[in-house]
């Protein structure tokens, strides 16, 4: 019998993306950041989200993808990872959807570079392919775990 389970869904460019929706806190509209100095380029800032401060993560640089237009706003995944909440900054927030294991397979041979390291593999859709994200190896920055509190 096969084992489906539901991911959130999500695009950065025309890929999409999908994460276990039970690692999601919420799905939310670009918010105001506050830089952290120093910090690493993949860390864009922190959110304050009804008084609880979370990191935002660029995925697309963490991926090593271009940054968004500057005329388009970036949405927020807010994960709950080991170190607490955590916020993945998205092009478009999709749907959730229901997978099943059956169309699950390694990640393609056609990811490369930064993008392949975070991927878990892939569920071949109907209508496309969703990258399965590795939302722990995503939230590590230098290879600590970001804080976010």
């Amino acid at each position: 019998m096969a084992v489906t389970k539901q991911l959130c869904t999500f695009n950065l460019g025309d890929q999409a993306f999908g994460v276990d929706a039970l690692t999601v806190q919420e799905l939310i509209r670009h918010q105001t950041m506050t830089r952290v100095p120093k910090a690493p380029e993949s860390v864009r800032g922190l959110i304050n989200l009804r008084g609880q401060i979370v990191t935002a993560i660029d995925l697309r640089t963490r991926l090593g993808m271009a940054p968004l237009e500057d005329d388009r706003q970036s949405m927020n995944v807010v994960i709950r990872s080991d170190d607490g909440a955590v916020s993945l900054l998205v092009d478009q927030i999709g749907d959730v959807i229901e997978v099943n294991d059956d169309c699950f397979e390694v990640p393609p041979d056609t990811l490369s570079g930064q993008a392949r390291e975070f991927i878990r593999g892939a569920y071949k859709l109907a209508d496309r392919l969703l990258l399965l994200l590795d939302c722990e190896l995503a939230v590590q920055v230098n290879g600590d775990p970001t804080k976010s509190s």
